[in-house]
């Protein structure tokens, strides 16, 4: 398995951070690292994402976690689990009224050892995506 993941505290309600991690057609006015992504972010739906990282590449993947304002999944892959990357959204708030937000991407399968090589360096994408969505939930509160 490889894992890359990125952590932050957000000083936004759970609410004011989800609106923003489900609108899809806003991803490229805040995350540095999308071109786009193609189809509504919701219970089931099917996405195309299309990452600066990889220009012109689309990575075809599913919502298969919805739980608004706490948890969402996003799975996509190779068929029989030869080769898989999950990605969760994970909100959770706190005493002070803040939410500590973490992303991380497990991949796996057989042909990891194979795949696992041409894959970029993520957790700097990660904190970058972090960061960028820190800013914009905590300047739609102030």
């Amino acid at each position: 398995m490889k894992v890359f993941s990125a952590h932050t505290t957000i000083a936004a309600p759970p609410a004011t951070i989800w609106a923003i991690l489900t609108d899809a057609p806003r991803y490229p006015e805040w995350d540095p690292d999308v071109e786009r992504i193609e189809g509504a972010i919701a219970a089931g739906a099917t996405l195309t994402a299309y990452s600066k990282l990889s220009p012109g590449r689309a990575f075809p993947v599913k919502v298969t976690q919805f739980e608004p304002h706490r948890r969402m999944v996003w799975s996509g892959g190779m068929p029989l689990g030869l080769f898989k990357g999950e990605r969760s959204f994970n909100l959770k708030s706190q005493p002070d009224n803040s939410v500590e937000f973490s992303l991380r991407e497990e991949f796996s399968g057989l042909l990891l050892p194979l795949f696992g090589r041409g894959l970029p360096d993520l957790d700097a994408a990660f904190a970058r995506f972090a960061a960028a969505l820190k800013l914009r939930a905590e300047a739609r509160t102030a």
